[in-house]
């Protein structure tokens, strides 16, 4: 495998990724709040529709560069499935590390997006395992990996890695820390998986590599939850 990372949005397919930043996660939560606080639907279910939406959304859109990043997997599946299981566990070695930094900082609470998925997953497991395992890795990754990581990998990798593993995890948690600020330091619990899934996108030269790895991560925790 070369050395060159050569998966790049083309220029439509980038602004594509750029315009569906602030509609995923802005612009369609909000429009769907309203319909959650009347009872007409259930959280599950807003969740479920912004990121079925979401999927549907770059699969059309970016489907010439899936189809391309699909060929280049095919190319190399084993050193890819060992670069998604090799990087699985250093993430989970990376979350204990965090996690006793976290208790030597003595931080209080629980981090409340994790909370969230929890009490969805024990209310519905199937919408949400079905949102958690396939649609979140494809629209995820295409964002955070595929548009953030790739768009700046051009002129920068350490700004590549930095910026998208910090969008990673800032995704992940601003919106409860809107109204509880202390809830931005478990920024620290998404940045392992993060680092990660950007590491395996660019060793496997594949948006498939990453998006594998996420589903992997997601599936053990769901099954994690179902376990409870």
């Amino acid at each position: 495998m070369s050395n060159e990372f050569t998966s790049r949005l083309s220029k439509p397919q980038a602004i594509a990724v750029l315009i569906c930043l602030p509609l995923h996660i802005i612009i369609l939560p909000a429009l769907l709040y309203p319909l959650v606080l009347r009872g007409l639907i259930g959280g599950v279910t807003a969740n479920l529709l912004v990121y079925a939406l979401g999927a549907v959304y770059m699969l059309l859109l970016l489907r010439r560069f899936f189809r391309r990043d699909f060929d280049a997997l095919c190319d190399h599946p084993l050193r890819v499935l060992l670069l998604v299981v090799g990087a699985y566990w250093a993430s989970r070695f990376g979350e204990v590390l965090v996690a006793l930094l976290l208790e030597a900082m003595s931080v209080s609470g629980s981090n409340e997006n994790n909370e969230a998925v929890i009490q969805m997953a024990k209310d519905r497991i199937g919408p949400t395992a079905a949102m958690a395992v396939i649609l979140a890795p494809i629209v995820e990754e295409s964002m955070f990996r595929a548009g953030i990581f790739g768009l700046i990998r051009r002129k920068s990798r350490f700004l590549a890695y930095t910026a998208s593993a910090l969008g990673f995890a800032l995704y992940h948690v601003w919106e409860s820390a809107l109204y509880d600020p202390r809830q931005l330091i478990f920024i620290l619990q998404y940045l392992p998986s993060s680092l990660a899934l950007a590491y395996v996108y660019e060793q496997s030269d594949s948006i498939w590599g990453c998006i594998f790895l996420h589903m992997l991560v997601n599936g053990v925790s769901i099954l994690a939850v179902m376990s409870l």
